[in-house]
């Protein structure tokens, strides 16, 4: 356990109270709507639409009220009320990987003209208890990059930065393809071992409990084949090399999320290697794809990722306390 002493504050804040999820869902979507519009993606706006949908579904919230322990849903959290008007915002959603109980503290959010004011803190404080008390193993929130007064907030909470990820986008285009040294082809089924090591080490397992990075259909063998074909899941992998020697590779796994491309090249690998697959990916799927996407730890990469194409959406800090 951290050894930050975190206070029973819904005991000494007046205006801090548990979410109803049966009536306060559409107040909180209208207030993370005010304060991260100019920076949501289009999960979030889904997710916003889902929000207030369900605050107006009757046998959601019902439901909602019996899974708030079980699910993986922003069900649970804290308001701020002011004058009985919600400004403030903290969501708690419980996860499991393997034995071990995990919370993610998200929508972090306070209306622009309550800010500087400590609600924040008194929040994310609360969520903290709250999952402390549900004898989490470990809690967890990611943030934005370019927010250094949220990013101050967490450290001095007990949060430490474990990872720093970018989501990558990129229109497709047929035209996408520049000449190298590299040779591009098909993954070979020797490749795989090699692969398997370098995403496991680009896509963490400690971060797995919340991201569901499932390589398994890229594994190589007439079974696994047959099956991808049963399902209709049409991936696709090339690989970059050079005198032979792989030093790249990049699988396409269509997921309906929009995070489907994954990267999997050493640390001693060129970069060059990376950015001759992603332009690959960008004219083979141009067909049926308008902008394709990848998700890639923050390094020495990034200007092999630019180089593709691809622009920089968002860079999120995990952090994780205890």
């Amino acid at each position: 356990m951290s050894s930050i002493a975190i206070p029973p504050l819904a005991h000494t804040q007046p205006h801090l109270r548990p979410l109803n999820i049966l009536r306060d869902l559409p107040a909180v979507a209208d207030l993370i709507e005010l304060c991260f519009s100019s920076t949501m993606d289009n999960d979030g706006r889904r997710y916003l639409q889902d929000m207030r949908r369900a605050g107006k579904d009757n046998s959601f919230v019902k439901w909602a009220n019996q899974t708030i322990e079980t699910a993986s849903l922003p069900l649970a959290g804290f308001v701020w009320e002011e004058n009985g008007k919600i400004v403030g915002n903290v969501s708690l959603a419980p996860f499991r990987q393997r034995a071990q109980k995990i919370y993610l503290i998200a929508n972090v959010a306070v209306h622009p003209e309550y800010r500087r004011h400590g609600i924040a803190r008194a929040l994310t404080q609360q969520a903290l208890q709250q999952a402390r008390t549900k004898k989490a193993n470990s809690i967890w929130l990611h943030v934005r990059e370019d927010n250094p007064n949220a990013i101050d907030l967490y450290a001095k909470l007990g949060f430490k930065e474990r990872a720093r990820r970018t989501t990558w986008q990129a229109a497709t285009s047929k035209d996408a393809l520049l000449h190298s040294a590299f040779a591009i082809t098909g993954r070979r089924p020797n490749d795989w071992q090699t692969q398997l090591n370098w995403l496991k080490r680009l896509y963490p397992d400690f971060l797995a409990w919340h991201r569901t990075w499932d390589f398994a259909p890229l594994r190589p063998g007439f079974l696994n084949w047959l099956y991808l074909l049963a399902i209709g899941l049409n991936i696709r992998q090339w690989t970059a090399r050079k005198s032979d020697a792989l030093e790249a590779a990049l699988a396409w796994i269509p997921s309906g999320r929009g995070e489907a491309l994954f990267a999997a090249i050493d640390s001693k690998s060129e970069p060059e290697a990376l950015t001759m697959l992603l332009l690959q990916a960008r004219r083979e799927l141009a067909d049926t794809h308008p902008k394709i996407v990848l998700e890639f730890p923050v390094g020495g990469f990034d200007r092999a990722i630019h180089a593709a194409g691809f622009q920089a959406a968002r860079t999120l800090i995990w952090m994780q306390t205890t």
